[in-house]
């Protein structure tokens, strides 16, 4: 978020909620048919004005949460404002119940706002489609061009100059073109579809491109990485580079010009990153002392461990550089744990070739990184679990949803969601090698706090925070229920409904016929798969991190996740993959004697009944962090150990999770599709 947050095209909505008016009323009801309430900014202020906010989605839900949450604190004269956000029209009012609604209109707090009313000038469909992240720069637009009022394409056009800095009518050269391209695809997530067709067609009516197979590479980015690494290896050969192998390069499986102006200036840049962030694979057909001494190097395969070592040098001073802040928005922070997941994943591939001053500098910014990111959490997570389930859930407990929604608008109508436990993002990078026949579409999504499996796994299968399953917030053996509750209400029932979960010690190859016999009953249409072997693999290794990498790369290539995945697609599935946290390695800082006063005790969070044993122990470990019940039941109060510390004896080690650490915190969430 940045400093604009207080002012701008918020400012319309927030001067409704002062100080003065949370203490006047405690309800306010709002329609938010395009979820401006729900922007990380709009969120914040909400909150530091005494605000709390609700998303009216589910009746029974929202009746659950509403009495838990707030009645109850009301019923004891605490000041808290509800304020309840309705995701439709003005018209659609009537579905919020008769007392809560009666009692907004009372206080006078029924509001509405939308897009049209903030962007009068432009197209709201074009807005709408645009993650929120975009609309300080476009409301910064507006003022300073002051447009007439835009249709459909003039307002595309708007967005594509102003927001995102391209003017199609001046892509004139080749490096022009690839250049968009790269700036296109540097945050794939944030480019709405239809401004990709709206990119395409400009280019195209140019006439200047026909051989660019520009549908393919300016929407799929995966396609894209391909279309530039099949022709890195032939614009070394044309520098000079000497090929490995007497023979022809293989012809590109993506059409498209051969030639590509990689040396480019405004190219070269993102080429070099790219390289370096592991997002394209060095050439095997060139032979390194070709390039020694150039760039090019870096994207020319030759001694593994100087590579290896090269390349995460290469990535620390990039990570070093663009450390996030507190007021960074999430989307910088999801950036940054894909690059520090690629750096992890490189040092343990080196391991033993990583000397003691790389093995210095990389301990020295973990631990800026969980120093920064736990201030970050602190004060921007809440805002997190108000955002909404699209284009990509941001929360484990919206990933139902989003799920559903994706089933809703398929074809084959048959869907499965793997949650690999314990997986964090530098591991799954470990998984993914395996999987090189499979496309992966990745995006990741934020766990619950505390990062504990009752806690976060239980929220992606009952689809909601864990105050909603409060009686069963310190077992998984509700999921099953939670599951089939979650799409019973979406109309499936018995066994179009089905949940398998890998139990401990249960072989790979045993668990993988249970879920190949449970995709291939007739009826079965959503499928639930907990895999947990790098769980059990993480509480049982011995020799930290790095040999929670070696265990996971080996297990990979057995092709476990794999199989799994290769048989759900084949059956009609589609596919997605998941995690319901991370892990970190912790150095213990004492074990605290809570006796039979915790409810949970783990190496990384122990959980109190009452607020006085919890903030006993904080005083007596002061490097720790009482949680705020965000989500929780009231009862249910987290204290976290601090940075890479463990609730465990001093100077000892252990891998574990519950912690609020960028490894623990942000997980994969990825689509497994079949390579075409």
């Amino acid at each position: 978020m940045n400093d604009q947050s207080s002012g701008g095209w918020r400012a319309a909505i927030l001067r409704h909620f002062s100080p003065a008016s949370a203490a006047a009323s405690r309800l306010t009801v709002v329609s938010d048919p395009d979820a401006l309430l729900t922007e990380p900014g709009v969120v914040q202020r909400l909150a530091e004005s005494g605000f709390a906010l609700l998303s009216f989605e589910d009746p029974v839900a929202f009746r659950f949460a509403y009495e838990r949450r707030f009645r109850r604190h009301w019923d004891r004269r605490e000041p808290t404002h509800l304020v309840l956000v309705l995701r439709a029209g003005h018209g659609d009012l009537n579905r919020i119940p008769h007392d809560v609604l009666e009692e907004a209109w009372i206080g006078g707090r029924v509001l509405s706002f939308s897009l049209p009313e903030l962007f009068p000038m432009l197209a709201s469909a074009v807005v709408a489609d645009l993650d929120p992240i975009h609309f300080d720069r476009l409301a910064q637009a507006v003022e300073q061009t002051r447009p007439d009022p835009l249709g459909t394409h003039a307002t595309r056009d708007f967005v594509l100059r102003h927001v995102f800095g391209i003017a199609p009518e001046l892509i004139k050269t080749p490096a022009d073109l690839l250049n968009l391209l790269l700036r296109r695809h540097d945050r794939p997530s944030s480019f709405p579809p239809a401004l990709d067709r709206h990119l395409v067609e400009h280019l195209e009516m140019q006439g200047d491109w026909p051989r660019w197979p520009l549908a393919r590479i300016v929407s799929r980015r995966e396609d894209f990485l391909a279309f530039l690494g099949e022709r890195w290896s032939h614009f070394l050969l044309t520098r000079g580079g000497d090929a490995v192998h007497d023979q022809a390069l293989p012809a590109p499986t993506i059409p498209g010009p051969l030639e590509l102006p990689f040396d480019h200036d405004d190219v070269r840049v993102y080429v070099e990153r790219l390289f370096t962030d592991g997002l394209l694979p060095p050439s095997t057909a060139i032979a390194p002392h070709a390039v020694e001494g150039t760039w090019y190097r870096v994207g020319v395969a030759g001694d593994h461990a100087v590579d290896g070592r090269v390349r995460l040098e290469r990535l620390l001073d990039a990570l070093t550089a663009d450390l996030p802040d507190a007021v960074a928005d999430h989307p910088t922070w999801s950036r940054f744990a894909w690059r520090w997941a690629e750096a992890l994943s490189l040092r343990w591939r080196i391991d033993g070739d990583a000397d003691a001053e790389l093995t210095e500098r990389m301990a020295s910014l973990h631990t800026d990184i969980e120093a920064g990111f736990a201030s970050w959490m602190q004060i921007r997570y809440a805002a997190l679990h108000s955002l909404p389930h699209l284009p990509w859930p941001t929360t484990l407990d919206k990933v139902v949803r989003y799920l559903g929604y994706q089933r809703n608008r398929s074809a084959t109508a048959k869907l499965a969601l793997l949650v690999v436990d314990g997986l964090a993002l530098d591991q799954w990078l470990v998984v993914r090698e395996s999987l090189q026949d499979l496309v992966c579409q990745e995006s990741q999504v934020f766990a619950w706090v505390p990062t504990l499996t009752t806690v976060s796994r239980q929220s992606i299968f009952a689809g909601e925070p864990p105050d909603f399953y409060a009686q069963s917030i310190g077992t998984t053996q509700k999921e099953p229920q939670h599951w089939a509750r979650v799409w019973a209400d979406q109309g499936l029932r018995g066994p179009e409904v089905d949940y398998v979960c890998q139990k401990k010690d249960e072989p790979d190859a045993a668990f993988a016929a249970r879920v190949r016999d449970a995709a291939e009953q007739p009826h079965c249409k959503v499928l639930g798969v907990v895999v947990g072997t790098v769980d059990q693999m993480m509480h049982g290794t011995v020799t930290g991190t790095g040999g929670l990498h070696a265990a996971v790369r080996h297990w990979a290539r057995q092709g476990h996740i794999r199989g799994l995945a290769r048989h759900l697609l084949s059956h009609g599935f589609e596919l997605f993959l998941t995690a319901d946290h991370g892990n970190i390695e912790g150095v213990g800082m004492g074990k605290p004697n809570v006796g039979a006063i915790a409810d949970e005790r783990g190496e990384r969070v122990h959980v109190f009944p009452h607020p006085l044993t919890r903030e006993k122990i904080h005083q007596e470990y002061p490097d720790t962090y009482p949680w705020p019940s965000l989500g929780l039941p009231d009862d249910y109060l987290p204290l976290l150990a601090a940075g890479r510390s463990a609730f465990i004896p001093k100077g000892k080690r252990i891998v574990g999770h519950g912690g609020i650490a960028l490894e623990e915190v942000i997980v994969p969430f990825v689509r497994l599709t079949k390579a075409s």
